[in-house]
């Protein structure tokens, strides 16, 4: 049993203890769905399916471990999205003291998800290995171990009952739907939940029930990866519109700005659960102003034949908690120094931390360093995932450093004579606003933070300067710490939702079924841009692997159970040249929910490609689309049954 519906049917059990297969089944709803579809002047139903794909990181998985008798030490290398996490997972397995394991998550070549799974089966037995031999010990995984062995995604078939008027309004949805679990939960449900909790996008749904079932096959177990269900979400509730569009003879455009939730209307409750154990609410948005943007920068038709165009709204849960934290410290010389616990596997953490820093401190952010996922660096988090990089370690980098810059102020306040509300920090300096000539370098304010009030290479000399009379009372006054330094951490209230809007012209050759993509943009909203060139590129990446998802990619199970293209010889995957330039703008609508304003932007590329592609493929064609990945042999059967 290889497919949803196998595992489904249940003419077999994957587990002899699991009744019909059956992991985990949750139904929620808002409103009265039955009655409201009952009373629609319009009902359709419609029949869709996302098969399972994989991740395919340039870099595979790998693991090493080395264990000192003498210090009593565990010290793991691992390409881990959550090394906090593994430390305390081995600490508990071999019976040591946190503080006797340190993981460090070096940085790698992608992760996307999969790789934050607690725990693959080596990264127990490799660090057991090294205890017992008494020598380091390393795995790296080939890209074969990694098809078959390594967490897949996307597995979904969806059955969809929609209630609409004559105006193309939504009255009520109805979603029931099967979730490909593999065969075993290690991750839990937490993919089903994201997708039933993001079925209604951007759009105002008054009566939603969402019915799902976690199902186990004999396939390679799910887990999150890059969109962790919500490309599903967005293909069900946008082909759904597509649909209501030609059901009515509508714009598909027109029918969009009938649904959307209107900018005066956040804090919107959509009435479902949330992975974090909320309900859904978005904070903030303008919708609208997405569609518009987008449909703007399309642009007119192309001219030529066998053309479609195809376009998503979309929503997306990002910076979800339950904390992170950041240490922050400047040192004699005036640099600074970073760390916190998430990882960087590509993502440009450390550059957008970074700036954060700089911004708190008056710094050129050139002269901030910062060290992640790192467990001798910083002992506490919980990982890269769920776009939640700047949104929690970011902010909790904002708060560290804003620690450390309320108490350059009070230390300068002494030396300068002045009231700490009358300071700023600029330039590496904190000095009196309005007198830029009064003012106290931050390396010599990091001198007088310690009582010895020492540093090598000259940095006492030109602390000392400064100090014009005795201090009255000890040293280190009661409450006080040495050390321009701090510690802060940011446990976000609830999760920020980022939102954009894709587009694209694209053209099928109805001949060889190829997919040539003639224009592509999108117009993203993840709050307050921190740094515009890695947005960018985080979206570029995100459209990249979704078309690769929606046209290229495709795990192949034979009726054994067996996967046949475990090598990039036979798993298609887009090269540059099947990714079209992508033209990108922004609208920036802050979120109220942290102090930075921010929300996540990892997924946001990836999430509406598919249903983007599924909208001009079948304008291009003529052919329902109701599935994905696609291909040119997929194409063709389609059209055949026409």
């Amino acid at each position: 049993m290889i497919t949803p519906e196998a595992g489904a049917a249940a003419t077999h059990l994957v587990h002899d203890d699991v009744p019909g297969n059956v992991a985990a089944e949750m139904i929620q709803e808002k409103g009265d769905v039955q009655a409201a579809l009952a009373a629609a002047p319009h009902r359709k139903k419609l029949h869709l399916r996302f098969e399972r794909g994989a991740a395919s990181p340039i870099e595979a998985r790998a693991i090493w471990a080395r264990w000192s008798e003498a210090e009593h030490r565990l010290t793991v290398y691992d390409s881990t999205q959550s090394p906090t996490s593994i430390r305390g997972g081995l600490a508990v397995r071999f019976g040591l003291p946190e503080s006797d394991v340190d993981v460090i998550a070096p940085d790698v070549g992608g992760g996307f998800g999969p790789k934050i799974m607690l725990f693959y089966p080596d990264e127990l037995l490799v660090p057991f290995a090294a205890m017992r031999l008494g020598r380091p010990v390393k795995w790296t995984e080939d890209r074969q171990e990694h098809f078959t062995a390594v967490n897949h995604e996307r597995g979904q078939v969806h059955e969809v009952e929609v209630g609409f008027n004559n105006d193309g309004h939504v009255l009520a949805l109805d979603d029931d739907f099967v979730h490909d679990a593999g065969a075993y939960t290690p991750y839990g449900i937490v993919l089903p939940i994201i997708t039933a909790g993001q079925v209604c996008g951007p759009y105002r749904v008054p009566n939603y029930r969402v019915r799902f079932r976690d199902v186990y096959t004999n396939a390679t177990p799910t887990s999150p990866y890059r969109g962790a269900g919500r490309p599903h979400a967005c293909f069900v509730m946008e082909r759904t519109l597509d649909a209501i569009a030609a059901e009515l003879k509508l714009d598909r455009l027109e029918v969009r700005r009938r649904n959307l939730i209107q900018p005066d209307e956040f804090p919107y409750e959509v009435g479902v659960a949330w992975q974090d154990g909320n309900q859904v609410v978005y904070d903030s948005g303008n919708y609208p102003a997405l569609l518009e943007r987008a449909v703007e920068m399309l642009g007119p038709r192309p001219e030529g034949d066998h053309i479609g165009m195809g376009l998503a709204v979309y929503v997306e849960g990002t910076g979800v908690g339950p904390y992170e934290g950041a240490h922050v410290q400047v040192l004699v010389s005036g640099k600074v120094v970073a760390a916190t616990g998430i990882p960087n596997q590509g993502q440009s953490h450390a550059t957008v931390w970074a700036q954060i820093v700089a911004d708190q401190l008056g710094v050129d952010v050139a002269d901030v360093e910062v060290t992640s996922g790192d467990t001798r660096k910083f002992r506490w988090g919980v990982g890269t995932f769920a776009s939640r990089g700047a949104v929690t370690a970011g902010n909790a980098m904002a708060v560290a450093a804003g620690i450390v810059a309320e108490k350059a102020k009070h230390i300068a306040a002494d030396l300068l004579e002045a009231d700490p509300a009358d300071l700023e920090l600029v330039d590496g300096q904190v000095r009196v606003k309005g007198s830029p000539d009064r003012g106290v370098p931050l390396a010599a304010v990091a001198v007088h933070s310690n009582p010895m009030r020492y540093a090598f290479g000259g940095g006492t000399e030109a602390a000392t300067q400064f100090t014009s009379k005795p201090r009255l009372g000890p040293p280190l006054p009661e409450g006080e710490q040495p050390g321009l330094e701090a510690t802060g951490y940011y446990s976000p209230p609830g999760s920020t939702w980022a939102s954009g809007c894709h587009a694209a012209y694209v053209r099928v050759d109805p001949k060889t079924f190829q997919l040539e993509v003639l224009k592509y943009v999108v117009v993203h909203d993840c709050g307050r841009v921190i740094n515009p060139m890695v947005l960018e590129g985080q979206i570029e990446g995100g459209v990249a692997q979704g078309i690769g998802g929606a046209f290229y990619e495709r795990l192949a199970y034979d009726a054994e159970g067996q996967l046949r293209n475990a090598s990039f010889m036979e798993f298609l995957m887009p090269y540059a040249t099947e990714i079209p330039p992508i033209e990108i703008d922004h609208i920036e609508t802050p979120s109220p929910l942290n102090p930075l304003g921010v929300k996540g932007a990892g997924e946001a590329g990836v999430i509406p490609v598919g249903a983007v592609l599924a909208s001009a493929i079948e304008e291009s064609l003529g052919v329902p689309i109701t599935e994905m990945p696609l291909s040119p042999l997929k194409l063709y059967e389609l059209s055949r049954s026409r």
